[in-house]
């Protein structure tokens, strides 16, 4: 069974005034991957998105960063899979996850949307297949979830911002291992893994 993954999303909101904000996590992965593969991003009308594709390990991945709104992702999800018939189960989209501290990432298969808008979205428009991979990148909870929307849509600290980019750094290089070893090897490294 072929795990290797061929299409990364990173979900987020469009704009600038969302660029910074936590909820745009996924997004920072993405771009990370661009940068670290040389794969530049551009806007592409029919996949809502910002998109760009290269060599990743021995795979041709998909990059895509939607440019509709969180709620809308799957608009952009659905059309590019079904376009280069890519399997759900060889999708990995990036999200931040309330539930996991600052500095921690983990990949996780399947599941369910746990609340969150985005994969909410992709999930209902690939016909309820939730079986794609995720990378779930910790933003920690801000204690009430009354304050919930203000914390996902505000600036994490700088230090807090630092633990975030240092664990998507690493889930950068784990990505890597997993396209080139096995996905076990890439979870034991990045699920032991803290930024400071």
């Amino acid at each position: 069974m072929d795990t290797n993954i061929q299409l990364v999303v990173g979900l987020g909101n469009p704009g600038p005034e969302y660029a910074k904000t936590r909820h745009n996590a996924g997004v920072w992965f993405v771009e990370e991957l661009s940068k670290r593969y040389n794969i530049s991003l551009r806007p592409e009308k029919k996949y809502f998105g910002l998109y760009g594709k290269g060599q990743i390990g021995d795979t041709l991945v998909h990059l895509l960063v939607p440019t509709t709104f969180m709620n809308r992702s799957g608009q952009a999800v659905a059309p590019l899979a079904n376009f280069f018939r890519i399997p759900v189960e060889n999708m990995l989209v990036a999200h931040d996850e309330l539930d996991m501290d600052p500095g921690v990432c983990k990949i996780k298969k399947g599941g369910g949307h746990g609340g969150h808008n985005g994969l909410r979205d992709i999930i209902a428009r690939m016909a309820n297949n939730k079986e794609f991979y995720r990378l779930r990148i910790g933003i920690g909870h801000p204690g009430h979830r009354d304050r919930v929307t203000g914390h996902v849509l505000g600036k994490a600290p700088a230090s807090e911002q630092a633990q975030i980019e240092d664990a998507i750094d690493e889930a950068g290089r784990c990505f890597e291992i997993w396209q080139k070893d096995d996905i076990k090897k890439a979870q034991n490294r990045l699920h032991s893994f803290k930024a400071q």
